[in-house]
């Protein structure tokens, strides 16, 4: 080791490569898991969160929880904040508090007043303060007056911290937060209105929370209430760490498995250039053993300072995203050193480099001096011991074991795996594909072209080397840009195309007719879909409560909050019966229910079963009677669950409707707006435009992430190719000088390397652009259920990106190749 790390630049770089991006992803995302355990009360807005749908609490139940602690109360619902003279307005996620709201956490606003003051009424009118958004959105300024509902407020600051929003779930609109008694004056919650009221509890000192929990539920059976304590404050924030750095996690253990190829080729290559060391060790009398123990004990050397190197990088991950977490969101995030993430990372680095080190090792052992002292042997045609090979498979299968137990769905984790291992085998047989053709070719008489040929499917040559090393990143590459491209695609054209104009929410049993005839007025011959709406809580499935059952993720959504429910006398015009019978439009027996099919089946329901759902604080049982397929892609209205009318006859609901305006303009759909928020001030406009531009950042924020994880597997695919290219030099240099020996011209062996190169990279790219294709429409149609594009500029792309890697790479070692002196190789041979 004192000659220097000649050789093994490429295989640090790719075990820091991979170690860094492992460590890094599992440090920030334990670093915000901390965060939010930390805050877990300021977060939740209390030791305890209550939450009901549409009603609340009864007076035993609020009388019950007063009695354990300090009670705040919050109701959250969708309305249109609009400018008094009726020309403009924004949808807003309203929130009215009460006098006692913060328990914890800190509220800021600006200016920086108390938020009684703020909220307070003067002269008449109430207070409020908004999201800088919700300014921005109607061109105010603090001071200015808006309308909600039938209450005037006053704009008295802007809104610039809010503890428990998380808690709150994912807000499409920008936040406005008044007073409960503003609330009341506004006239916004009427029977059936989509509202949700938040009771906080700030328990004594030393209370343990989780018992209580059980005991409200065992007090109140039939509350139909959610629960959840500060450990558990944000779920679905949790929830989505967990999975996005899961598959981040798994991006990097492929790029660091990628990066083991570029270990195997830096090992084989150095061994290559030690065969006189080695020679001299078996002249003298050492064993095989010796001379692999000698090797490994360096390889772990080195392999220990890539994860060093990598470790640092992933450490310092934390305290370069702080900021950043901390501006999107409210959470404290004070960066640390993550010792179980590092240790993940370090372990997954070792394990690789040990397994994709052992088998050039083993073909090493047994090499006679004799073979070693001939230049032009080659150690990888010699005889694998099995110990070696078994060792690598091993290896192998702890990675694998690993990666799945850390795994949050081992499932996902499982095919990622499976996947990855697949690419390898069909990348081999692509590689010995190509060789064979090249080997079929008929003689050509070009004689770059014929050189080209012949360096494909030599012995020894690049072509597996290659295609291993830039076909597994070019791959996740395509399959990733595919991915994000469909989706925007989806969602930003085709979706916006077929959904709807405008849902509207919370329309009055009593306004139902008023409404349709407005829009009759507004919109003519635009298209008028009403259903009625409640909320529910499923609560039990076949008799079982649903927090005894284990549910697979795919059908878990469905079980978790409120599920907007409806009744119909007729089949909606939009699904179809898959299993089953409809009910007569007269039905009067026992409640039944109409399922979707994929979610029915996902949760292990079938025809006959029931579903136990929580409306309005009361349990009702409904018997399945048939399975519906529901398009959720088309953004028409959709339901988990279709019931009988006679399930909830007399029961207080409010109406969801959407209009469909064909070939309308930006003007008729702000006319539109414009005329309901003024003629019906309680009903909640929402533009679809408006909800799906919202997604598409979210998309764009998360594809940010996800092409950075699958840019390190693409770089470490390029260092591997330089180093594959390097180690091919020693072979380069004696083909070279014999061919010029022989009359060749510079010239001449320029274009025949530049062809191989471009006849291997093609190959390779086109084997990218198909595995990355069928693995795009594998994510896209099989698990999001979304149709499939493909786009020719992704795939034009990828196969211009490897022309030009392997061939810069590759004349890049060429022309130190072609500038060698002939007299000392020819030495040699």
């Amino acid at each position: 080791m004192r000659g220097g790390l000649s050789g093994f630049y490429i295989f640090l770089a790719c075990i820091t490569l991979g170690v860094a991006a492992i460590a890094a992803v599992n440090s920030v995302a334990a670093m915000m898991t901390d965060g939010i355990a930390h805050e877990g009360r300021a977060i939740l807005g209390g030791d305890l969160r209550i939450s009901t749908g549409q009603r609340e609490l009864a007076a035993d139940e609020r009388t019950r929880i007063e009695a354990l602690g300090a009670l705040s109360e919050t109701v959250s619902l969708r309305s249109m904040a609009r400018l008094p003279d009726g020309s403009d307005q924004s949808l807003s996620e309203v929130k009215a508090v009460d006098g006692s709201y913060p328990l914890y956490g800190r509220l800021d606003t600006a200016p920086d007043r108390p938020l009684g003051d703020l909220l307070a009424e003067r002269m008449g009118r109430f207070g409020a303060v908004a999201a800088p958004e919700l300014f921005d959105r109607l061109g105010l300024a603090p001071g200015a007056t808006i309308k909600l509902g039938n209450a005037e407020l006053e704009l008295r600051g802007r809104l610039t911290r809010e503890p428990d929003v998380l808690a709150d779930g994912f807000n499409f609109a920008p936040r406005l937060m008044i007073s409960k008694a503003a609330l009341e004056a506004a006239g916004l919650i009427q029977p059936g209105s989509l509202v949700e009221h938040a009771y906080k509890l700030r328990l004594p000192p030393g209370t343990a929370a989780k018992p209580l929990v059980d005991e409200l539920n065992k007090a109140f059976p039939q509350a139909g209430w959610n629960i959840r304590t500060a450990d558990r404050a944000a779920p679905s924030l949790q929830n989505s760490i967990e999975r996005f750095s899961q598959f981040l996690t798994l991006v990097g253990l492929t790029a660091l498995i990628v990066g083991g190829v570029g270990v195997a080729n830096a090992v084989n290559a150095y061994l290559d250039r030690k065969r006189a060391v080695i020679a001299t060790f078996k002249s003298l009398g050492a064993g095989g053993r010796f001379v692999v123990s000698v090797y490994l004990i360096q390889i772990l050397v080195l392999a220990l300072l890539g994860i060093a190197i990598g470790l640092v990088l992933g450490a310092l991950a934390p305290f370069a995203t702080a900021s950043l977490l901390e501006a999107a969101l409210p959470v404290a995030a004070d960066a640390s050193i993550y010792p179980g993430a590092l240790a993940v990372a370090a372990l997954f680095g070792l394990l690789t480099a040990l397994a994709f080190a052992l088998l050039p090792l083993g073909r090493t052992r047994d090499v006679p001096a004799t073979a070693l002292f001939r230049s032009t042997s080659d150690v990888g045609r010699f005889r694998l011991r099995w110990a070696y090979g078994l060792g690598a498979g091993a290896l192998a299968l702890v990675i694998t074991a690993l990666a799945l137990l850390m795994a949050g769905d081992r499932k996902v984790a499982a095919i990622f795996l499976v996947a990855t291992a697949i690419a390898f085998l069909i990348l081999r047989l692509v590689a010995w594909a190509i060789q064979a053709l090249a080997r079929r070719s008929p003689r050509v008489r070009s004689t770059p072209l014929r050189l080209a040929l012949g360096n494909i499917h030599r012995p020894g040559a690049l072509t597996p080397s290659v295609v291993l090393s830039l076909g597994l990143g070019l791959t996740l590459l395509v399959a990733v840009a595919l991915i994000d491209n469909g989706l925007r695609t989806e969602i930003g054209t085709s979706m916006a195309d077929r959904a709807p104009n405008f849902f509207f929410v919370d329309i009055q049993s009593s306004e139902i007719d008023p409404f349709r005839q407005a829009i009759e007025e507004l919109a003519p011959g635009s298209a008028l879909k009403a259903v009625p709406m409640l909320r529910g809580r499923i609560t039990g499935l076949k008799g079982t409560p649903v927090e005894k059952l284990t549910v697979p993720p795919e059908g878990a959504w469905v079980l978790r909050g409120d599920r907007g429910v409806t009744y119909a006398a007729e089949l909606p015009e939009n699904a179809t019966l898959s299993e089953g019978q409809w009910w007569p439009a007269d039905y009067s027996g026992e409640p039944l229910v109409s399922f979707a099919a994929e979610e029915g089946h996902a949760l292990g329901l079938k025809l006959g079963d029931t579903v136990t759902v929580n409306v309005l604080g009361r349990e009702i049982t409904a018997r399945i009677a048939n399975f519906r397929q529901v398009q959720w892609e088309s953004l028409s209205i959709n339901f988990v669950m279709v019931f009988s009318p006679n399930t909830f006859a007399g029961a207080p609901h409010a109406w969801l409707a959407t209009l469909s305006m064909p070939g309308a303009g930006e003007a008729a759909e702000k006319a539109v707006l414009n005329g309901i928020t003024n003629r019906f001030p309680a009903v909640t406009s929402v533009r679809v435009k408006d909800a799906l531009d919202a997604v598409n950042q979210l998309i764009a924020q998360l594809a940010l992430a996800i092409r950075a994880a699958a840019g390190v597997a693409l770089v470490t695919s390029v260092l591997v190719l330089s180093g594959a290219l390097a180690a091919g030099n020693r072979n380069r240099v004696h083909d070279a000088v014999v061919l010029k020996t022989l009359g060749a011209t510079r010239s001449v062996l320029i274009r025949a390397f530049t062809t191989e190169y471009m006849l291997i990279g093609a190959a390779t790219a086109v084997f990218a652009i198909g595995a990355g294709t069928l693995a795009a429409w594998y994510v896209m149609a099989g698990i999001m259920s979304l149709p499939f594009r493909f786009d020719a500029t992704v795939a034009l792309t990828t196969l211009l990106l490897s022309l030009l890697l392997t061939v810069g790479f590759g004349l890049a070692g060429t022309w130190r190749v072609l500038g060698q002196k002939a007299a000392p190789v020819l030495r040699e041979l």
